[in-house]
């Protein structure tokens, strides 16, 4: 049983989806995922529903469910395993570790092992460029955030972004436009569902910034950035690569601030 809509991806990317028996809304990748019985959202869990069910095991997500409801699952002696995954390579160990408590190591091994390729395709090709901040939009209203810790900023720094606000003591946390103006990052990026509203332009009103001077107020597919699965490596590779066009393009231009 997974708590999460990204640890139901993973169970399934781990071969673990066939022993999946209950998840929570918003659970819809892969396709079958949608098909799993739900117990509630990851915000507010049916707890006498999971325990009629009987898992042999609980996917928690660490910094999501509410602890108290993940407490009361310990105290009825149902085996929780809290998770929380901050780095790219830990997408990479939870898919084996779920794989080898579902009995599916061997596919969990393989597709980790692909996630382990790609994160070190993605070190070697961007090994000592010169960095470039940028600030990652979560929401325009209130204006969100995230800080260094976060797994966006942790797969960022493998191809030189520096996140301006890395040392804030909050994983995520609301900030002012001003101290993003301030801060005059050289790239911006939110996530984007196809259909949507562009969440970045707004910052249009602000043209001597640096980022909006650079024309670099760039969109990632939500789908991807926002969950801690392979699939963030998709969005991952398409943020790398925008910095480094914006690398190349500073570099013929040699703008001036």
């Amino acid at each position: 049983m997974t708590l999460s809509p990204h640890l139901s991806e993973l169970a399934f990317a781990a071969g673990a989806g066939e022993r999946l028996i209950a998840t929570v809304e918003f659970s819809d990748f892969p396709p079958p995922a949608r098909e799993v019985p739900r117990i509630g959202d990851a915000f507010r869990l049916d707890v006498e529903r999971i325990a009629t069910l009987s898992p042999d095991l609980v996917i928690a997500w660490d910094s999501g469910n509410p602890r108290a409801a993940v407490e009361q699952l310990r105290s009825l002696g149902i085996n929780v395993w809290s998770v929380e995954i901050r780095s790219p390579a830990e997408i990479a160990d939870v898919l084996e570790l779920v794989g080898k408590a579902a009995g599916s190591a061997g596919t969990a091994k393989t597709r980790a092992e692909l996630v382990r390729r790609r994160l070190d395709h993605l070190k070697r090709q961007y090994r000592n460029v010169i960095t470039l901040d940028y600030f990652y939009q979560v929401g325009a209203r209130p204006l969100f955030t995230l800080n260094g810790s976060h797994l966006v900023s942790q797969g960022l720094r493998l191809c030189g972004g520096n996140n301006v606000f890395d040392q804030e003591p909050g994983l995520a946390f609301q900030v002012s436009y001003e101290s993003v103006i301030v801060a005059n990052p050289d790239a911006l990026f939110a996530p984007y569902s196809k259909g949507g509203e562009n969440p970045l332009s707004t910052w249009r009103e602000w043209p001597a910034m640096r980022a909006v001077r650079n024309d670099a107020l760039f969109l990632l597919p939500a789908d991807g950035i926002s969950q801690a699965t392979p699939r963030f490596l998709d969005s991952l590779e398409i943020a790398c690569k925008l910095l480094h066009q914006l690398r190349k393009r500073r570099n013929d231009e040699q703008p001036s601030d």
